[in-house]
């Protein structure tokens, strides 16, 4: 009967190991307006009105992972609706991802490496400026991102939609700005994203200048709508 004794302990310290690699995503809304804050795989959403957070915490292992803001929602006491940007499927918890254009907060944790990556990706569009940041930074990749630029006031009339600004992927399509079938480079439309926000993704194989990492479970991360 020794193990019966020391189960509850061994529960324990299993618990504490766990959760230490579990990352914490604080999401703050520092827009003057309301932002309907989305995150998939986990989380879902949430009405976040000026100055609220909201806390998600994904397990070691997630990836694929994003955090968006959707503007100009509209949804009824059951959680269905639309958004003007970054609507997923009419509803308030997103369980997909969100329909351009959204800037994107991505991240993978303990991945390759050991390491936890993340990033702000405009390859889906710009709707709302975003800071993404390690709560322990370092030196090198582990730092804070941000995309601050008054892209949606500049934006390329061919790009320019209600709310945002669109990517030329979703605009225009083809190889040359989808980079689906191989290998790919920087446009005009790609340039005018990496010259505002040099720090995020401005197309699909934008991956030198734009993916950070920290050591996993090292850290946790903010997420700023607005900064």
């Amino acid at each position: 009967m020794e193990y019966l004794r020391t189960l509850p302990i061994l529960l324990l310290l299993l618990s504490l190991f766990t959760s230490s690699y579990a990352a914490t995503f604080e999401v703050r809304n520092n827009c003057p307006y309301t932002v309907w804050a989305a995150s998939t795989p986990v989380g879902g959403g949430r009405r976040l009105d000026r100055g609220q957070t909201w806390r998600i915490t994904a397990p070691a292992g997630t990836k694929m992972a994003r955090i968006w803001g959707r503007t100009n929602c509209k949804f009824d006491s059951s959680g269905r609706g639309s958004c003007q940007t970054g609507d997923c499927g009419g509803v308030l918890q997103c369980t997909g991802w969100g329909k351009p254009p959204n800037t994107l907060a991505e991240y993978a944790l303990n991945q390759f490496g050991n390491l936890d990556f993340f990033d702000i990706s405009l390859v889906d569009g710009f709707n709302i400026p975003m800071r993404f940041a390690p709560t322990k930074a370092g030196a090198n990749k582990c730092r804070a991102v941000s995309c601050t630029a008054n892209i949606n006031g500049q934006c390329p009339a061919a790009l320019k939609v209600p709310g945002g600004c669109n990517n030329p992927c979703t605009t225009f399509g083809g190889q040359q700005y989808c980079c689906t079938n191989g290998p790919c480079g920087p446009t005009d439309f790609s340039r005018f994203f990496k010259t505002r926000c040099p720090d995020a993704y401005s197309y699909p194989q934008d991956d030198p200048t734009s993916l950070f990492n920290c050591p996993a479970g090292s850290t946790d991360f903010t997420v700023t709508f607005c900064p």
